[in-house]
């Protein structure tokens, strides 16, 4: 039985809760660099550090099955191929491309790159949900990637396959949440799609071998390190996946993917302030394009709603 149910009416209130859900899952998503550098310097590398986000992440996260077992055994193919695919290339595929960029062209083209994201939301969500996209949508979406490039791009460019590989992972990051919003229209509860998208890819390392080699270095460590990975696996993870995942059903695919654009605002205010970096003009003016895409956004879907 095909049990596609339409999406509810939106209230203002829903709208606003949902902007500031999106907002919260920026904020918690632009900790991740603090958990990963100082993971990195202990001696891991990008891949183990991906093992360590997303396999503790589906470990916390299996408390979850009794309340999301009963809705799992009733779904069909359809459903459980999209779940899968929004947790391969959205968690996974995202996570792999990304921290792929990072080696090849620093982290500061990488997160550029990573933030296409909004403009390949505008596709996906006319081609795969049927959203309608406005021409206000898609001109926030090109003023706050304008803000990321200008916040984060460095001074030199090398076109190179890493520059490629971090278009994929903003490919990717885009279809976490086209795919995470189809999934709510068969119904899901959020909190079925927050476990999906992270245990499934979780399996998927269970049968790699670097993880295990991976898990008996942490093993070897202080406490310390066990504490950045939950960092990295709670509030960089499972927060902001719950937050956003919960805010898809307040808000448009398009509408969701241009508030995600407060992650590297976070990123750089968390640097000013931790690691004392300064901001130079082209940042600061990027950060005003970011501030104003999202703001116009949030109060347009408050008064739309």
């Amino acid at each position: 039985m095909n049990r596609v149910i339409g999406a509810r009416p939106r209230t203002n209130n829903g709208a606003l809760i949902g902007s500031m859900q999106v907002i919260m899952a920026g904020v918690c998503w632009g900790t991740l660099g603090i958990f990963s550098t100082r993971l990195g310097d202990m001696g891991f590398g990008s891949f183990q550090i991906t093992i360590l986000r997303v396999l503790t992440a589906g470990i916390l996260l299996l408390v979850l099955v009794p309340r999301v077992w009963p809705v799992m055994k009733t779904m069909q193919r359809a459903e459980w191929i999209n779940l899968a695919l929004q947790s391969l290339i959205g968690v996974l595929g995202m996570t792999l491309c990304y921290f792929f960029a990072v080696a090849h062209v620093g982290v500061s083209m990488a997160v550029a790159l990573l933030y296409t994201a909004p403009i390949f939301s505008l596709i996906f969500a006319r081609v795969i949900l049927g959203e309608a996209v406005s021409i206000k949508s898609a001109l926030l979406a090109i003023v706050a990637v304008m803000g990321v490039a200008c916040l984060m791009l460095g001074d030199k460019i090398s076109i190179n396959i890493g520059m490629l590989v971090g278009l994929l992972a903003g490919v990717c990051y885009s279809l976490f949440g086209i795919l995470g919003k189809k999934a709510l229209s068969y119904h899901h509860p959020s909190n079925l799609v927050l476990f999906s998208s992270v245990a499934v890819s979780g399996a998927v390392l269970l049968f790699i071998p670097q993880t295990y080699q991976t898990y008996g270095t942490l093993i070897q460590l202080p406490m310390s390190a066990w504490a950045l990975a939950l960092g990295l696996s709670a509030v960089g993870t499972i927060a902001p996946f719950f937050l956003y995942t919960s805010a898809l059903k307040k808000l448009s695919a398009t509408q969701a993917s241009v508030f995600t654009i407060i992650e590297p605002l976070t990123a750089i205010t968390l640097a000013v302030v931790l690691l004392g970096q300064s901001l130079k003009p082209l940042q600061t003016f990027g950060v005003v394009l970011i501030v104003f895409a999202t703001l116009v956004n949030a109060l347009g879907a408050k008064s739309k709603a």
